[in-house]
């Protein structure tokens, strides 16, 4: 799983706007509940909207994505290295709650303000539903 920091930056695609899209997101470009539009009522299929400038599709709605970091309150004392805060033994840890793990983008039946790149969430580790998924990672030499 990619770390919050990672996810962050692949949802951005070198932007610094709440979404990939600029100020706003519509539901023409990502799925997402509104209440003045008709829900889709679930997942849309993968690539069902255009991607980001890093050619990532559904970094915003769909599912939540799950992230590796244990969950923190706060970025304080955040690592800036992009690694994640679950590595045992190291600071990273320090203040964390390893029986819970962030989550990321947003999923079909939350608001648009929820989609935002830098918006947070959280559940336990043991949690699964329709609502939640994961975007696979894959560190580079």
């Amino acid at each position: 799983l990619p770390s919050e920091s990672e996810w962050e930056y692949a949802a951005r695609a070198g932007t610094t706007t709440p979404f990939h899209t600029g100020t706003t997101i519509s539901t023409d470009q990502a799925n997402y509940f509104d209440p003045r539009r008709t829900s889709r009522g679930g997942t849309t299929r993968a690539a069902f909207f255009a991607p980001n400038a890093f050619g990532l599709y559904d970094a915003h709605g769909n599912v939540e994505e799950w992230v590796e970091d244990c969950w923190h309150n706060s970025y304080r004392e955040a690592p800036s290295d992009g690694m994640a805060w679950t590595v045992e033994g190291t600071a990273w840890t320090f203040g964390g709650d390893c029986n819970l793990r962030g989550k990321r983008g947003g999923s079909w039946l939350d608001f648009s303000r929820d989609l935002r790149s830098a918006a947070r969430g959280w559940n336990s580790t043991g949690i699964r539903n329709h609502a939640t998924g994961f975007r696979v990672a894959r560190t580079l030499d």
